[in-house]
């Protein structure tokens, strides 16, 4: 897809009146949302991104890896999308893409670098460094997908539903995992489509967590469980990156 068919496609889809509904169960609006857009690729993928300065965009790896042609999207009122490229993508050098269907650890990260700033409506994202939560403990988890899954046409609305989590770290401490606290087993709220890349967020407004993956029941992807990768292990590889680019994140809780 060029990018001319990327622009078309994209602003039919946003023209879309939205529901009411939210990313899988939850609501319009929620915290962060003055700091997160859209990552488009030519592959017709469709992602969150987490504003972590004016420069520098946090998304997640798979939305990104690949692709010749990235665009970071927002709308301004009633004006047509914006769609402005990324200078440069730097991909976690901890990130598999085949690591789910070989079951490898990955770290499903990357930042973008912007070659002019952001507009100043986008406040950058505090990051979460201080204690994790446990299991059980509430995260909100946010992003600009479907409302319900395999429907396009509701993408393009920042929602945000409010989790519990279920295995906080796993094996090496690097991801969370969460589950709507009210589905009791069966599927309930949680990320979909477009939703990876988004944060997941502490009841303080910290950034815990890129959304990255989610499962469901019966060959469907979304309604069970919302994965993350934690930002607290990755402190140095952001702080390093970012420093490269002659920019910084604002990190919450002690060094």
């Amino acid at each position: 897809m060029r990018v001319g068919a990327l622009v078309i496609a994209m602003a039919t889809v946003l023209a879309v009146p939205e529901p009411a509904s939210a990313v899988i169960g939850g609501r319009e609006g929620g915290p962060a949302a003055g700091s997160t857009l859209m990552v488009l690729n030519a592959r017709g993928g469709v992602c969150s991104g987490i504003v972590l300065s004016a420069r520098a965009i946090l998304t997640a790896a798979h939305c990104v890896a690949g692709s010749s042609e990235i665009r970071v999207h927002w709308k301004e009122g009633g004006a047509e999308p914006i769609l402005i490229p990324p200078a440069s993508v730097t991909l976690h050098p901890g990130y598999d893409g085949d690591a789910i269907a070989a079951r490898r650890r990955s770290i499903d990260m990357a930042l973008l670098r912007m070659a002019a700033p952001l507009p100043r409506r986008f406040a950058p994202a505090t990051l979460h460094e201080g204690e994790l939560p446990r299991a059980g403990s509430a995260v909100t988890l946010a992003g600009y997908g479907v409302s319900r899954e395999g429907e396009a046409q509701t993408t393009g609305t920042y929602r945000s539903v409010a989790l519990a989590a279920v295995e906080p770290y796993g094996p090496g401490r690097l991801l969370i995992w969460a589950q709507d606290p009210n589905a009791a087993g069966k599927p309930g709220a949680g990320a979909c489509q477009g939703d990876s890349g988004g944060p997941i967020i502490s009841p303080e407004g910290a950034i815990i967590a890129v959304s990255s993956w989610s499962t469901g029941p019966a060959g469907r992807r979304c309604g069970l469980l919302s994965q993350g990768a934690l930002v607290a292990p990755q402190r140095s590889w952001i702080d390093r990156t970012l420093a490269s680019w002659g920019e910084s994140a604002a990190w919450s809780g002690p060094r």
